[in-house]
This record gives structure tokens, C-alpha cells and sequence, in this order.
């Protein structure tokens, strides 16, 4: 079975039950799963394995839908495709436009559900159906408010554990948007007063929570798990349909948003097409939807005569096409500005991708010596580090600094061994 890198030996703390946040899961139907979004069905897989009973959680347009263990196998073997989702019923089709892929989800969600309330009836539905002691876990602030928060602690002895991936917004306003800032700011006071415990994915994430938690009131421990890297999440065993981009060629994972730093490449690529001969020019291959304040990238990306020649962009690939494509590259190429954690590099170096990244804390801790390092703003650098990578990928040879070099990343195991002997 792909992706079955949670079904390990993982020890649990052994809680009356588990209730996990699906709300945004219920989006990945349909789309591509993102880094957070990869993280909420491991969660998903790893509730739905352990011994405890488990419940899952999800807002629906009419309010709250629960499920239990069955309803979550359930939902996990739609997710995976082995069973096909159902048809809308009459509720989702009218309360959800026709192309909305959640007519399906939540019509699915109500066909398993063992209980469903009004908002202002969350706590009572919960005190009927969880036992005391249940622990809430909330993987990606989907459906997180302080009123959610204070039904779930109507439970008798509720624990809440909270999973945030970074302070991203509040350590770097700059590269977010005036309301996503505000929303982290209330994410982080919620955490504060409901949460029993927050989980992070790495010591610079929990370093940069820490400065930002009010001392005044009372603190949340944290808890530090590195996310697992498993290389063939959730693929089919279909045959990807490959774009036909020639090599040597780069590619680029994430989100195109400033913080990601995209400009940086654009500015390399415009100088090695005015000093390279046109066959030794590589190429490079961005993958990932348009995001928040892109305006004029986006459009010097569509408006560049590499554009189609040298500069591929693709929005939407699978992820049988994406790994494919990684696999066959001269390398990733990850200039982010700021992270929390970094899975496409982590994914690539765990197949044995060559890897350029930004001189980070977070990717040293994660990433150690495997890849080339270089400044966020240090075009040079990266122009000579993705130079050599194309030589060596043409002479089909490991690049200069690369041989002997291997990579163990983070398993699913241990990190579900840490987070589920803690929640």
C-alpha cells in the first residue's frame, strides 16, 4: 500500500480517545496535497491506526459533523481512492456551488457521521459521544477559534494539543498579508489559554513560538517531533502523465509567494540566458499554485521570454507526475526566504535529489551537510551551484561535494512515537 509509512510499531500514551481536527483534510479531496496538507493525513492514518478509540471532527456550511473510528477508515480509504466518493445529497447541493468539490465530501462526512449539531451544540454533542480525558488534536487551525476550543473543554478532563508549524506571519510580516497576521495572532492567544500542549515540527519553530507566547499568562509545554518524509504519499500506481521538459533541468516545490523567493531564480536564469550558449542553458521547472502578493512576479514570469523555452510553470501536477519529475532532476532548487520546516528538500534529498537551498537555521538542523548551501540574496552563488549541478547531471556523475553523501530523514514512526506518547 503507498504511504503506509504511519502502519509501524507506534507507542501511544494511551488516552481515553483521540479527537483530530478533518476539516481541512476534507480539502485535500480533489487537489493536490500542500506540506500542511501531507501532515493532516499522516495524523489521519496514524489516529486511525493506534489502539485508542478515535474520533474525528469537521465544520461543515450547517455546523459540526462527528465520526468515529469506522467513519475515519472510512473517509482515509476515500482520500486514498480505494473507494469512490459518493453522489452529493440534497443538503450539499444546495448549500454548495455544483463545481465545489466539499458537495461531495460533506455529503460523504454526513453518510458516516454518528453525530451532527449546530454550532452553539458542539459541547453538548461532544459530552455525549467522547469519554472524559479526550485529547483534541488540531494539525493545521482549520476550524479554530476560542469559542471551538472552549465546547471541546466542556468534556470532562479534555486535553487540547495544538500542532503549530512556524511563526512565520509574526517573525516575517512582510512577506504575509494584513489578515493572515491577525488570524496567527489569534491562533497563538486561543493556543494560549485553551491548549495543554503544543507540538512543532523543529527547535527553531518551538525557539521562534516561545518568543512570541505571552509570559504573563499561563504556558503551553512544547513539544518538538521532526515531520516524516515519505516519498510516495498517497501515489497511484498509474503511470503519471509527464510534462516533456528536456534536461538538465531544476525544479522548484512550493506555493509562488514572496517568501519563497522565486525572484532569485528569475534573476539567475535571466543571466545564464544572456552568457550561456542556448544548448547549455538548464532548465527550470516551477511547480506550484499562484499565492498572495505576486502581482509582479507573476506577471514578469508570464511576461519573460524564457518563458515556455527555459522557464516552465506548472500549477497543478499530481503527485505521480511531481515525484517523477524530481526524481529525474539535476536538482531542487529551494530559495525560500523563511521556513519552519522544508519538506520538498527533505523529499528530495531522501531520493537522492541534489539539493541548492537557502543557508537557513531550520534546513541545517534538518538537512545537515546534504545539500549546497547558499545566501538568500546571493544570486552568484546560486548561479555557479546550479552551473555545476547541470555539468554534472550532463556527464551523468555526482557533482563536485555530492559523492558519498546520503540522507536519513525523520521517519513517520518517530515522530508518532513522540507525539502520541505525549497527546
Amino acid at each position: 500500500m503507498h504511504g503506509d509509512g504511519t502502519k509501524t510499531a507506534i507507542t501511544t500514551s494511551n488516552p481515553p480517545a483521540r479527537l483530530l481536527e478533518l476539516t481541512r483534510v476534507l480539502g485535500v479531496a480533489g487537489a493536490r496535497p500542500s506540506g500542511v496538507d501531507r501532515v493532516c493525513l499522516a495524523y489521519l492514518k496514524a489516529v486511525v491506526e493506534a489502539p485508542e478509540p478515535s474520533f474525528g471532527l469537521a465544520r461543515t456550511r450547517l455546523g459540526f459533523v462527528l465520526i468515529d473510528n469506522d467513519g475515519m477508515r472510512g473517509l482515509l480509504l476515500r482520500l486514498e481512492q480505494r473507494v469512490p466518493w459518493g453522489t452529493p445529497d440534497l443538503l450539499s447541493k444546495l448549500l454548495r456551488k455544483s463545481k465545489d468539490f466539499r458537495q461531495i465530501t460533506e455529503s460523504d462526512l454526513r453518510r458516516l457521521s454518528i453525530a451532527r449539531c449546530t454550532p452553539a451544540r458542539l459541547g453538548r454533542m461532544l459530552q455525549r459521544n467522547v469519554p472524559p480525558g479526550t485529547v483534541y488534536l488540531n494539525v493545521d487551525q482549520a476550524n479554530f477559534s476560542q469559542t471551538t476550543l472552549a465546547a471541546i473543554k466542556t468534556v470532562p478532563h479534555a486535553q487540547v494539543s495544538i500542532f503549530l508549524h512556524d511563526a512565520i506571519p509574526l517573525d516575517y510580516p512582510e512577506y504575509q498579508t494584513p489578515q493572515s497576521i491577525e488570524r496567527f495572532r489569534g491562533y497563538l492567544s486561543a493556543t494560549q489559554m485553551y491548549a495543554d500542549m503544543i507540538l512543532t515540527n523543529s527547535d527553531v519553530s518551538k525557539d521562534a513560538i516561545e518568543r512570541h507566547l505571552d509570559r504573563t499568562r499561563r504556558t503551553p509545554s512544547i513539544e518538538v517531533a521532526h515531520l516524516g518524509v515519505d516519498t510516495d504519499f498517497f501515489q497511484s500506481v498509474n503511470n503519471p502523465v509527464m510534462p516533456n521538459i528536456p534536461g538538465p533541468y531544476f525544479v522548484c516545490i512550493g506555493t509562488i509567494e514572496p517568501r519563497k523567493n522565486h525572484v532569485l531564480l528569475l534573476d539567475v536564469w535571466d543571466r545564464m540566458a544572456k552568457s550561456l550558449p542556448m544548448d547549455d542553458m538548464p532548465h527550470l521547472v516551477i511547480c506550484g499554485r499562484r499565492g498572495w502578493m505576486v502581482d509582479d512576479l507573476t506577471a514578469r514570469l508570464d511576461a519573460s521570454p524564457l518563458k515556455g523555452a527555459f522557464v516552465h510553470e506548472f500549477n497543478d501536477l499530481d503527485d505521480d507526475a511531481l515525484f517523477s519529475m524530481l526524481r529525474d532532476a539535476a536538482g531542487l532548487v529551494f530559495p525560500s526566504l523563511a521556513e519552519g520546516y522544508g519538506l520538498p528538500p527533505a523529499e528530495a534529498a531522501a531520493m537522492g535529489v541534489p539539493v541548492i537551498c537557502s543557508d537557513l537555521p531550520v534546513l541545517r538542523e534538518i538537512l545537515s551537510d546534504y545539500p549546497i548551501y547558499a545566501g538568500v540574496s546571493d544570486s552568484y552563488s546560486w548561479e555557479k551551484a546550479i552551473r555545476s549541478l547541470a555539468k554534472a547531471h550532463r556527464a551523468n556523475k555526482k557533482p563536485d561535494g555530492q559523492t558519498g553523501k546520503r540522507y536519513s530523514p525523520a521517519t513517520w514512526e518517530a515522530h508518532f512515537n513522540t507525539v502520541l506518547k505525549v497527546t
